[in-house]
C-alpha cells in the first residue's frame, strides 16, 4: 500500500440558507499534479488522469491521518467520491462524534486543510518511469492504474509535501532496479573508457 497526498484544502461546505454544516469535502487526489520529490529525491510522480478507471472503491474509508481507529466515514454511508476532470472528488458527512466534532472544528479554524489517500497499484502496466528533466529529480513517475481505493484521510502532514512519504514496496523496488541500471552503465562507460586508455597507450608505444 502507499500513501500520497493532495495539497488541496479541505473545506467545510456551505448550505443552501449559507449555514455551515456538518459537511467537509475537498479532493482526495488530482490528475497530473507533480508530487514533491519522493524517495529523497529519486523520483517525482504524476497520476494520470485515466489511473481511476478500473479502481476498486466499493469499500473506503474517511479517516483522520490514515488511522482507521480514527474513523470519519465510509463509502455507501456518509463517505461520498465523484470522479470529474481535476481527480477525485470526495465529500464526508460528519457523524456526532468526539473526534468528528474535533475534526469540524480544527477544519473551521484552518488547523486542518490538507488530505491524503491510500491505495494499491495492480501486477501489470501500471506506471511508466522515465528520466526526469528536472533538477531535484533523477525520474519522473507517472501512475497509469490504481488497483484500489483503501482511504481519503485528513491529515496534518500530507505525504505530497514531506520527506517521510511512505511509497510502498513496488516503488522502492522499481527504483532499486532503475539504480541498478544505472550503476552498470557507469561500470560499462569506466570498462570503455578504460580499454581506449590502454589502446592509446599501445599506439603510443607502438603495438
Amino acid at each position: 500500500m502507499e500513501l500520497r497526498a493532495t495539497p488541496t484544502e479541505v473545506k467545510i461546505r456551505s448550505n443552501s440558507d449559507d449555514t455551515e454544516s456538518r459537511t467537509i469535502e475537498g479532493y482526495a487526489l488530482k490528475f497530473n499534479k507533480r508530487s514533491q520529490p519522493l524517495l529523497n529525491g529519486y523520483f517525482v510522480e504524476t497520476l494520470d488522469s485515466r489511473c481511476l478507471d478500473n479502481t476498486d472503491m466499493s469499500n473506503v474509508v474517511a479517516t483522520f491521518n490514515h488511522d482507521e481507529s480514527k474513523l470519519l466515514g465510509r463509502s455507501g454511508v456518509n463517505l461520498t467520491l465523484e470522479k470529474d476532470k481535476i481527480g477525485l472528488r470526495f465529500k464526508i458527512d460528519l457523524p456526532n462524534t468526539t473526534l468528528a466534532n474535533d475534526v469540524l472544528e480544527e477544519v473551521r479554524m484552518g488547523i486542518l486543510s490538507q488530505c491524503s489517500f491510500a491505495f494499491t497499484m495492480p501486477d501489470d502496466k501500471a506506471d511508466v518511469w522515465e528520466r526526469s528533466n528536472e533538477d531535484d529529480a533523477e525520474y519522473k513517475r507517472t501512475v497509469l492504474a490504481i488497483d484500489k481505493l483503501y482511504d481519503v484521510s485528513v491529515v496534518t502532514t500530507p505525504a505530497y509535501e514531506d520527506t517521510n512519504v511512505e511509497v510502498g514496496s513496488r516503488s522502492k523496488q522499481a527504483v532499486e532496479k532503475l539504480k541498478d541500471k544505472s550503476l552498470t552503465k557507469v561500470r560499462e562507460l569506466k570498462r570503455q573508457n578504460g580499454l581506449r586508455k590502454l589502446n592509446i597507450q599501445d599506439l603510443k608505444e607502438g603495438y
